[in-house]
Formats: structure tokens, C-alpha cells, sequence
């Protein structure tokens, strides 16, 4: 028997406030055809006032809990994938820990930008198989509102807030990749392209900053990139591009979701979009989406997804997963 990370249960949280794209047309020279066009994006949520990433964690951990029908006392460990934690320190993870009322395990943070949340279920993933935690929470969560310039119409209007999470319990599966659970996991990173993504501010530099990118070299990274990492993992688990289900990408731009699923060879009617609801909602976005996908009833059990996912670092990969 082998040892497998099975999702029992997903949920996502959206903050109530929806900016449209027309909102940006009273302060920017843009237009919502402009960012349609350009992105694919058609409205976004923005956090309210006082509300914190470790809010809308909470929200998203409860609604896994209650999707997977678990207890908060069943959970062993809260993963964060977050850029905008509260605070410096400690942990928005241990404020979900907090949050939910958990009061056993441990919690902790990872912080891989867009590519986060793969990032967090990898390491979720390891503790599982190597018989560290049982159950764990999953949590992609974000609120990159707080660190837009809203002078620059290339950044603020790609961006929003939100989160997902994940129920990942140990099942035993036979170790072939008719099993459910993750099947196999690619990671990579290379601190050379710092400067395509990054913010320009942080505690060591007492200040806080605003995001900054390359829009058009990260375009080109990130097809390739993308694209090669999904085709590794799959090849890592002995399965075909042919026999994918869902592609369930990183909600960055439409144009890099079509040209990563081109360069697979596989069909947009494969692919899981949400970004037009949601703009780019980093480490959120991929949970959000397995969260919307499977409330549209496009996920069932049993479906073979790839998720994929680029952020600043440049950090990216992907995980391949039967439902």
C-alpha cells in the first residue's frame, strides 16, 4: 500500500466588495475594454476595511472544514500560503490556529508569491506520506489590495483578494496512478528574475512598498515555464496529457491560461477559469478555483486535475492530483 494526500473537502471566501473594471475609469487613462482585452479580467473583490488575510483564511479554513465534514480538533496542521500576512510576525497561520478555535498541531506560513499555494501543498503533501500529520488544512490566502500603486494601470488592475483552502486527510491507495490524492509534485525557482516581479519594500528596508512587474516578461516566462512544470509532473506521475481532466491554472491572465493549455496540446474546454470574477489573487488563486470548479460541478471525484502556478522569484510549479 502506498500513502497518499486525498482533498476531502474544499472551500473558498471572497470579501464583499466587488470593483468592476468601469471603477478604474474615474483615476486611470484606462477602460474596462482595455483591461478585458489585455487580462480577461472583468471584476475583482477587495478586502474591507480592518478585514486581514488571516480573515479571509478563517472564512475559506471553515468552509473546507464543513465541505469535508471535520472537526477543526481532526485537523494537525494549518499551512498559509500568503505575501500579505497581517504582520511581520507571528504567523497569519497561527491566527487561523487562533481563528478556528484549534488548540493541538502546528501551523506555519509559505511564502512563494503566486506559486504558493503548490509551494504549500507539497510541503502538506511530504508531511503526509512521510506519517507527520494525518489531516491538514490547506489555505491559499491573499489580500495584495494593501500593496497595489494605484497610479500604475499596467499592476492595480489585475489584482484581488481572497482565499481558498483544502482538506488533505492520509489515505492508503495501491502507489499507481489510478489512486486518488496527489500523484506527484514539480518545484522550481531562480532568484536571477527577481526584478520581473517583486515588492519594492519590506521589513528589512522599513518600508512597506508596492508591487512592481514586468508585465511582458513575465508573460514570457510563464507559458514556458508553466507548461514545461505541468508536463514534468505528469511525467513524474506516468500519465499523459491526453488522460487530464481539469487543468486548474494559476488565475494570473487569460492569455497565459490559453497559451500554457496551447502548448500542452490540451483544450480550453479543459481548463478551470475564474480570473474574469477574480483578477489575480496569488497563492488564493488555484484554491479558489478547485473551490468554484467543483461548485459548478465541472470537479468530481475521480477527475485527474493539474494545477499550475508562477510567481515572483521567479518561483513556479505544479502538483498533479486525482480528485
Amino acid at each position: 500500500m502506498t500513502r497518499r494526500s486525498v482533498v476531502t473537502g474544499v472551500g473558498h471566501y471572497l470579501p464583499e466588495r466587488v470593483v468592476p473594471n468601469s471603477e478604474f475609469e474615474a483615476t486611470l487613462d484606462t477602460t474596462d475594454e482595455w483591461i478585458r482585452t489585455r487580462s480577461g479580467i472583468e471584476r475583482r473583490h477587495f478586502a474591507a476595511e480592518g478585514e486581514t488575510t488571516s480573515d479571509l483564511a478563517s472564512h475559506a479554513a471553515r468552509a473546507a472544514l464543513e465541505d469535508a465534514g471535520v472537526a477543526v480538533d481532526e485537523i494537525d496542521t494549518i499551512i498559509v500560503a500568503t505575501s500579505t500576512a497581517d504582520l511581520t510576525f507571528p504567523s497569519a497561520a497561527t491566527m487561523v490556529q487562533a481563528a478556528l478555535g484549534m488548540t493541538r498541531g502546528f501551523a506555519f506560513d509559505v511564502q512563494a508569491v503566486c506559486a504558493g499555494f503548490v509551494y504549500a501543498l507539497a510541503n502538506a503533501n511530504a508531511m503526509i506520506v512521510s506519517g507527520q500529520a494525518e489531516r491538514i488544512l490547506v489555505i491559499g490566502a491573499e489580500t495584495f489590495s494593501r500593496i497595489m500603486d494605484w497610479t500604475d494601470r499596467s499592476t492595480c488592475v489585475l489584482f484581488g483578494d481572497g482565499a481558498g483552502a483544502l482538506v488533505l486527510e492520509a489515505r492508503d491507495g495501491d502507489g499507481t496512478s489510478a489512486d486518488r490524492g496527489i500523484l506527484s509534485v514539480d518545484l522550481h525557482s531562480d532568484g536571477r528574475f527577481k526584478d520581473l516581479l517583486y515588492v519594492d519594500g519590506g521589513v528589512s528596508t522599513q518600508s512597506t512598498g508596492y508591487l512592481r512587474m514586468q508585465g511582458n516578461q513575465v508573460f514570457r516566462h510563464a507559458v514556458e515555464k508553466l507548461a514545461d512544470s505541468a508536463e514534468a509532473a505528469l511525467a513524474k506521475a506516468g500519465i499523459a496529457s491526453d488522460e487530464v481532466d481539469w487543468i486548474v491554472p494559476h488565475q494570473a491572465n487569460i492569455r497565459i491560461i490559453k497559451g500554457t493549455a496551447r502548448k500542452m496540446g490540451l483544450s480550453m474546454d479543459k481548463v478551470v477559469v475564474t480570473v474574469e470574477d477574480h483578477g489575480n489573487t496569488s497563492a488564493a488563486s488555484i484554491p479558489l478555483a478547485l473551490s468554484v470548479g467543483k461548485q459548478r460541478g465541472q470537479i468530481k471525484q475521480g477527475d485527474l486535475i493539474v494545477t499550475e502556478a508562477i510567481g515572483g522569484g521567479l518561483a513556479w510549479g505544479a502538483v498533479v492530483l486525482r480528485w
